[in-house]
């Protein structure tokens, strides 16, 4: 269960960075849309925390049965 959270912490750390890369990358090729991206950037960023927070809750509930 240890092995599963810090795969899903590396996952999000993996998919947030790849997520703001991108977004930097359509920021700098249309500045004018900077706004509606960096807003879709964080709601995105967001939704793929959560889904990480509940791996990790996940794994820890399943250690905790293991016991």
């Amino acid at each position: 269960a240890g092995i599963g959270a810090g795969l899903a912490a590396i996952g999000a750390g993996i998919g947030i960075g790849r997520i703001g890369g991108s977004a930097m990358e359509a920021m700098a090729r249309q500045p004018e849309s900077a706004n509606k991206l960096q807003g879709s950037m964080l709601i995105i960023a967001a939704l793929v925390e959560v889904i990480a927070l509940f791996a990790i809750v996940i794994c820890f509930l399943i250690s905790i049965r293991e016991a």
